[in-house]
């Protein structure tokens, strides 16, 4: 993906020159912005999101998106020049006790450090958000009047984990399937279908990365069919023992590759925010593929 541009005006201290130059930002000002637009309010209470290593009055000029904080992907960031690397997943999300660099976190911590690279998450604030994961998820699949699986407790009526909304005419769900497969990046893993492939659907849920703990809200809303990613057999298998008429039907897709598709959209978003403060910072989304799986054996 080409970068992003983004030409933005600070507050009165950080104001362009005289000769109209664009001002430097700081990480704390890029902390802000995107406290702005995905509030850490909004993250689930088991979530570590925010700054997870750098220093808020470091310069950037260079932000760098990505769904992992993988070493390969903090090493294209770095190569790309980055200052600051956002990620939807946590580096650090269960408890550590050590980051020495002979375990992989410590030598992503170490990589980060020493070549003065931020590292920022946005995730469950990310997902919640008006404009986040599954909110891009739903509007690249052509749904309307999309609303919250689970509206967030204290957030606006549009917040919340999930979405559901309607296609404006009814598709068969091979149809539906393939639309879902042509809008996702390529994994190995593929799309996979649960149901009818000539079975009708209008009513869509949808839940960006691993959703099987939501079947209670999607049965609530009355979906007649439930895309997210991570479906393990149990859940998935009691879904469908469930099922009235055979729905909610089900895809099954990447978890990375369902994250995938906010990282323009958010890289674009907090453009948008720093360009109307003056702020001369170039935004670009890695083109790093970090879903896990490189090949798959299927009947036929």
């Amino acid at each position: 993906m080409e970068p992003v541009n983004s030409d933005v005006a600070a507050e009165p201290e950080e104001a362009p020159d005289a000769a109209g130059s664009p001002a430097v930002a700081t990480l704390g000002q890029l902390m802000l912005a995107v406290e702005e637009l995905w509030p850490e309010s909004l993250a689930e209470a088991w979530d570590e999101v925010g700054l997870v290593a750098g220093h808020p009055s470091a310069e950037v000029t260079r932000v760098m998106f990505a769904v992992d904080p993988t070493l390969e992907v903090i090493d294209e960031a770095i190569e790309w020049g980055a200052e600051l690397l956002i990620t939807h997943h946590p580096l650090l999300l269960k408890g550590v006790t050590s980051v020495a660099a002979n375990t992989a976190k410590g030598r992503a911590v170490h990589r980060l450090i020493e070549s003065g690279t931020a590292l920022l998450t946005v995730h469950t604030n990310g997902d919640s958000a008006v404009g986040g994961v599954s909110d891009v998820l739903a509007d690249a699949l052509g749904l309307q009047n999309v609303a919250p699986l689970t509206p967030a407790a204290d957030g606006l009526p549009e917040e919340g984990i999930g979405r559901v909304g309607d296609l404006n005419e009814p598709m068969t769900l091979g149809d539906f399937a393939a639309r879902v497969f042509g809008i996702l990046p390529s994994v190995a893993g593929g799309v996979r279908v649960s149901g009818d492939k000539d079975g009708l659907v209008q009513r869509v849920a949808v839940c960006g990365g691993a959703g099987d703990s939501l079947f209670d809200e999607v049965r609530a809303s009355n979906a007649d069919l439930y895309i997210t990613a991570d479906l393990r057999h149990h859940p998935a298998s009691e879904a469908r023992e469930a099922a009235v008429n055979g729905r909610p039907y089900l895809i099954d897709v990447s978890h990375f590759a369902s994250e995938w598709l906010w990282l323009p959209a958010a890289a674009e978003a907090l453009g948008n925010v720093l360009a109307d403060q003056g702020l001369d910072v170039e935004i670009k989304v890695s083109t790093t593929n970090s879903d896990p799986w490189d090949f798959i054996l299927t009947p036929g």
